[in-house]
């Protein structure tokens, strides 16, 4: 185990003003009299004794009062720092209002304004000038550390460079994993790498509380975050890492150096793919389809693109199909259009999408260049469109029209975030498909009318993966994450989809039983893990058991 000291010896040692500012232990006005006499808080807090119950109540009515989501973002981000069990238990009961504002859409915006908006520090920042006091800085955390989300900044969602503002994606996305997979909040660490950034206008701001120089690239990034693996083996030998919002080009590159090296996996890659790969599984069983009959077109071959169609291609492989034949079913398109094997620009994980010029012949249109997005939808004539590009109106009227005339319910996926950035709204995709449209985004939108029927617009969020992913992981004491557990992750979210059993109703479950659904995709992802040898050998009672002991409920404890 990790040398931290426990929540529970803080209890002791705390009293007074330090009790009452440390979130994972202050009750606020819940503090009992026993309590307050016990712990020198007498005074000190107004004399009624409230209730969890009306703590919620009162911070509800508080948030209410809040008109913009991003006042919302940061009265929330405070109670997080002020009291962790009252701001999960809030979530909690209101957490289809509150997803939203604490992670995305509105987290893009806290990022970008993070500078502005800073308040209290949280997580840590390890910046290039420190990069050779990394032991010190992790030993300053004097907590055991389960899982660590990590960032450097450098794609946040789909607006870019934010430089030290990437902070706000760790810890939103820690957020989810004790909201959604019951992580204790105690237990989790953001970190923001803060290797410089390119973005002029963070750089301009006075405010911008980070490091200000351009980005570190090259053999120094790479030494950097060498040395940042080996600080974190050294101080939490059993973290689970998980990498978020790297470029493309580095992204891959981390995954496949250290995978093997430590329990870590990146989520734009790998939990992107796996929620995608359940939901479109869901939405093509719904339509009464079947998957190994599906032409799938990809708007983008990032490392979210890449590695959506790549687990797909293995659950074709996984339902029959042949390298060759999977491989054929599809089309990824770049900013210089189809990816194929007449280009000389791809590397060598492109070349494992690129389709081969015997799958192109008889096309109407130049296949010796550049081959739009247009010309394939046309004629690759796909079931399934997914977007990962993060251009807004990437999907047009003309070619989402083009691509309802040949299939009665096409499955598209307009998945960039934020909202803003999303290549089409539910509504006029519903509108070019006569209503017929099986959709996913990637950011929350309202239910949509269309010739008088309501249609819920799931939103295909990684928070209903990588929460549970941690889940299972920490549940079945994982030594590393395998591409069999997302695999498992995919097919157990699929078999939760109400659209299985309705075809009008939303292609996911719905949030306010995000808990429940974890736990069963949890159950899958550690029988996963011990098949594959790198989990503790459980019997499914064991599994179960385990998970239950893991999940952290937001109630308060005695002191």
């Amino acid at each position: 185990m990790n040398s931290g000291r426990s929540t529970e010896e803080f209890s002791i040692q705390k009293r007074g003003h330090l009790l009452i500012e440390d979130p994972l232990l202050n009750k606020g006005t819940a503090f009992s009299d026993q309590e307050r006499s016990q712990f020198g808080l007498v005074g000190l807090l107004p004399p009624h004794i409230d209730t969890l119950e009306e703590q919620v109540e009162r911070s509800y009515e508080a948030f209410c009062d809040f008109q913009n989501d991003i006042d919302k973002h940061i009265f929330l981000r405070q109670l997080q720092d002020e009291n962790e069990t009252l701001y999960y238990r809030l979530l909690l009961e209101h957490i289809s209002e509150m997803m939203p504002i604490v992670y995305t859409p509105v987290v893009g915006l806290a990022c970008e304004r993070f500078s502005h908006i800073y308040r209290r520090p949280r997580g840590i920042f390890i910046s290039y000038p420190e990069r050779d006091q990394m032991d010190e800085i992790l030993e300053n955390i004097e907590r055991d550390i389960e899982v660590i989300v990590v960032t450097d900044g450098e794609r946040i969602l789909g607006l870019g460079d934010q430089g030290a503002g990437g902070m706000g994606i760790p810890i939103g996305k820690l957020s989810l994993y004790t909201l959604c997979g019951g992580i204790d909040p105690a237990k989790t660490l953001p970190i923001l790498l803060d290797l410089g950034t390119n973005n002029e206008e963070r750089l301009d701001d006075p405010r911008y509380v980070g490091w200000r120089e351009h980005r570190i690239k090259g053999a120094e990034y790479d030494a950097f975050i060498d040395q940042f693996v080996q600080a974190v083996k050294k101080r939490f030998p059993d973290v689970l890492l998980q990498w978020e919002d790297f470029a493309s080009v580095d992204a891959e590159r981390i995954l496949d150096k250290y995978r093997d090296d430590l329990c870590t996996f990146n989520d734009d890659i790998q939990g992107t793919a796996a929620v995608t790969t359940g939901t479109i599984l869901a939405a093509i069983e719904a339509a009464g389809g079947k998957l190994t009959d599906q032409n799938i077109v990809m708007l983008g071959a990032g490392s979210a693109g890449v590695g959506i169609c790549l687990q797909l291609k293995q659950a074709m492989l996984q339902s029959g199909l042949s390298e060759d034949e999977a491989k054929a079913r599809f089309y990824v398109i770049d900013r210089d259009g189809l990816l194929h094997s007449g280009r000389s620009d791809l590397d060598e994980l492109h070349q494992r999408l690129a389709q081969s010029p015997e799958n192109l012949q008889g096309w109407d249109c130049d296949v010796s260049g550049a081959i739009s997005f247009a010309d394939v939808v046309r004629n690759a004539k796909p079931g399934v469109l997914v977007g990962a590009t993060g251009q807004t109106g990437a999907f047009t009227e003309e070619i989402i029209r083009e691509m309802a005339s040949h299939e009665e319910h096409p499955v598209i996926f307009p998945l960039s975030n934020p909202t803003s950035r999303a290549e089409a709204t539910p509504e006029d995709l519903l509108k070019w498909t006569d209503g017929k449209a099986v959709i996913a985004t990637g950011s929350p939108f309202d239910p949509v009318e269309y010739n008088g029927v309501t249609h819920v617009i799931a939103q295909c969020n990684n928070s209903y993966i990588f929460p549970a992913m941690g889940l299972g992981i920490r549940a079945s004491r994982a030594r590393r994450v395998t591409d069999s557990m997302f695999m498992a992750a995919a097919f157990a979210l699929k078999e939760a989809s109400p659209a299985l059993k309705d075809p009008t109703a939303s292609l996911l479950p719905s949030l306010t039983i995000i808990r429940d659904v974890g736990r069963s995709i949890a159950r899958a992802v550690a029988q996963a893990a011990i098949d594959a040898e790198v989990a503790d050998s459980l019997t499914a009672e064991e599994i179960d058991q385990r998970i239950e002991e893991t999940m952290w409920k937001p109630e308060y404890k005695s002191l």
